[in-house]
């Protein structure tokens, strides 16, 4: 009796553990026994989306072009579409009919509140520069020397000289009435230099290639530019009254704007292609 009941109290009571047998998989819910997590997307948010493509995992497919994924891109989106409104602004600009300077109390506007007004400085600073890189393309071709330089500087400006009393005893013999001055001769002239000035330093960086590409797109907007300019100061009747006056006078005077227009190109070439080597 003793014995028993020392032996049942030198015995530890054994606790009950629960049992390690392994659940099923099927019995918790989840379809497949490789997933890690539940999906615990209802089955109504999944009809609002598109379906899942196979070994996507949730996450969308990358472009199979780069083409698409340039597309795909918010900055390159914003990109095209400030470049679509910079084209549009240029040729709303470039279709504009009214190039005409504007006017206050029989005086013109200064050029920094119209942008048809001439101005000097751009032209004079065009002219200086244009001299600058003359001497720094005669000296990479180690032909440079100060009478060189000299001469350079004084034949560009002797052809502007040239252009200025051509053009103003041209619209005395056709007897012209605009209010075109010297002074708006010279500005309007002088903006070929930045022409000339794009196309050496591009044959400085390019060759001739370079050269030839930049000057030839710049000869055509100089061409444009005193078309577009030029035919309102001359042609000041017909642009008046807002019809195309037929006759022998204006046609002379139409002549005289392609002539000076045409002068341009001819004078850009004239003055830089020996620059180039």
């Amino acid at each position: 009796m003793h014995s028993a009941g020392l032996a049942t109290a030198g015995t530890p009571r054994q606790r009950k553990w629960p049992s390690k047998r392994r659940i099923p998989v099927s019995q918790l819910g989840m379809s497949d026994p490789h997933q890690l997590f539940d999906d615990t997307s209802s089955a109504q948010s999944r009809g609002y989306g598109a379906q899942r493509e196979p070994g996507g995992l949730g996450y969308p497919t990358a472009s199979a072009s780069p083409q698409g994924a340039f597309l795909n891109d918010p900055v390159s989106n914003m990109a095209m579409a400030y470049g679509s409104s910079l084209a549009a602004q240029g040729k709303e600009l470039v279709d504009k009919n009214d190039w005409e300077v504007q006017y206050q109390q029989d005086m013109p506007v200064a050029p920094r509140f119209d942008i048809n007004a001439p101005d000097l400085y751009i032209p004079a600073m065009a002219f200086i520069t244009y001299i600058l890189v003359a001497g720094l393309a005669l000296g990479t071709q180690e032909r440079f020397s100060p009478d060189l330089l000299g001469l350079q500087a004084s034949s560009a400006l002797a052809w502007l000289t040239l252009e200025v009393l051509a053009i103003l005893l041209s619209l005395y013999l056709v007897t012209a009435n605009t209010d075109l001055t010297t002074i708006d001769l010279v500005a309007f002239l002088g903006y070929k230099y930045v022409g000339m000035i794009g196309g050496v330093l591009m044959g400085l960086l390019f060759g001739k290639i370079g050269y030839y590409l930049v000057l030839g797109w710049c000869c055509v907007s100089i061409f444009v530019f005193m078309i577009r300019t030029l035919r309102l100061k001359i042609l000041a009747e017909a642009a008046a009254e807002g019809v195309p006056v037929r006759g022998a006078r204006n046609q002379l005077r139409m002549y005289l704007t392609m002539a000076v227009a045409a002068a341009q190109p001819l004078l850009m070439y004239w003055l830089t292609f020996h620059l180039v080597r």
